[in-house]
């Protein structure tokens, strides 16, 4: 169980605070249940209530300094995520996403970036689809490697291009 305060990747939400561990008072939720009260980062407004004994929805600790440095270090040897079929690629990035897998994330948008890449040397553009899950885990990646790192999130990028560079 995660205890008030801690910092923790919940599902799509991407990295919340947990702000109470209570029984809630809202109409059509189990009163007799236990939910987290989850502030998302990007959102201060907003609050989520998971319940503590959720299956469905994957929730981690953010990773640690140790584990962020460490992970930046092996970028260029994790795979590639290639899926050649438009319907089959949208699948499996959604599947990914939902598990909260930093590893994953990164090999989504190692993947879209080279993608990316070759569209446009063909004088394409990037499709909406691969915008769209390109975003979404660089949004995951870089929003929690930002909080563990105490980098900003903006910098996030050339803060990791400068350590491969130098690695």
């Amino acid at each position: 169980m995660f205890e008030v305060g801690e910092f923790v990747v919940y599902g799509s939400k991407g990295v919340c605070r947990i702000v109470d561990i209570s029984h809630i008072d809202i109409s059509g939720a189990d009163k007799d249940r236990l939910y987290y009260v989850l502030s998302p980062i990007g959102d201060k407004n907003a609050k989520i209530y998971a319940p503590t004994d959720n299956l469905k929805i994957t929730m981690r600790k953010v990773i640690s300094k140790e584990e962020a440095d460490k992970l930046i270090l092996e970028l260029p040897e994790i795979e590639l995520l290639w899926v050649p079929d438009d319907k089959q690629r949208e699948a499996k990035y959604k599947e990914v996403m939902r598990t909260c897998d930093y590893r994953a994330w990164v090999s989504i948008v190692k993947t879209l970036y080279l993608r990316k890449k070759e569209r446009t040397a063909q004088g394409k553009k990037i499709t909406a689809l691969d915008e769209r899950y390109m975003k979404a885990a660089e949004n995951e990646l870089y929003g929690e490697l930002s909080l563990t790192l105490g980098i900003p999130r903006e910098e996030m990028e050339d803060y990791i291009k400068d350590k491969i560079k130098n690695a």
